[in-house]
């Protein structure tokens, strides 16, 4: 069952939905969207987190651009890349900042707080990883451990933030928008923390995880799955 929030931010109150698991409580995770908004398939996303034992919310990141439901049709990349571009990072990542701490101050939520990111969110939330780390948040506790689906952002980013909180990043290497010597740079730079892991898969495109679009590879969703669900396991630990 999803609930729809609402979390507090300096422009107004950001939309959002939460799932709790089956024990009602757990170790939090913010699930960050792709340029689609909170689709079918992040929905999907979220509660199959819930089911493994996590408090888990996704916020309307697209909010402050008037946007509260999925970007769809025949023309959503489109639409989705013409939001991005009217968006304000800033904001954005101040927006997911306030779900991680508002997440950490709900009762369900008895241990850490991590975030799950694709596409667009992959790099929002490695953005907000590094933005909590960083003391420009004020009094904030950095993220638990951070999954990154091939983040979009992250060829502008790597170079310049740092996230030394456990993270795993995932890229395909046939990605359609992120060459593979752009995903051998970030490898390069990120890996030089040392609780990051970095995972490519050969033949995969961009946004490989979406079953609900044409770039799916089943086989490569499969394999990073499990690999995103282990890692959380591993630093989040469900009790």
């Amino acid at each position: 069952m999803t609930e729809h929030v609402t979390i507090t931010t300096d422009a107004g109150d950001m939309p959002a939905h939460l799932w709790l698991p089956p024990t009602g409580h757990g170790p939090g995770i913010v699930v960050l969207q792709e340029i689609f908004g909170v689709s079918d398939y992040i929905q999907r996303r979220a509660a199959q987190l819930a089911e493994h034992g996590y408090v888990v919310v996704a916020p309307e990141i697209f909010w402050r651009l008037g946007v509260t439901s999925p970007v769809e049709g025949d023309d959503a990349l489109q639409q989705g890349m013409g939001l991005v571009q009217h968006l304000d990072w800033d904001a954005a990542v101040s927006d997911a900042a306030t779900t991680v701490e508002w997440l950490r101050g709900r009762d369900e939520v008895t241990a850490g707080v991590g975030a799950v990111g694709f596409c667009f969110g992959g790099g929002l939330g490695y953005a907000t990883a590094a933005h909590l780390e960083s003391g420009d948040a004020g009094d904030t506790t950095p993220l638990d451990a951070l999954v990154s689906y091939y983040g979009s952002a992250l060829p502008g980013l790597h170079d310049t933030l740092t996230v030394t909180a456990p993270s795993l990043h995932h890229f395909g290497l046939a990605d359609s928008f992120i060459d593979t010597e752009t995903v051998r740079r970030i490898e390069a730079s990120v890996t030089e923390q040392p609780a990051t892991v970095f995972e490519t898969y050969a033949g995969a495109d961009h946004a490989f995880d979406n079953d609900d679009m044409p770039w799916h590879d089943p086989a490569s969703s499969t394999l990073a799955w499990a690999t995103t669900v282990e890692f959380l396991r591993e630093q989040l630990p469900v009790s």
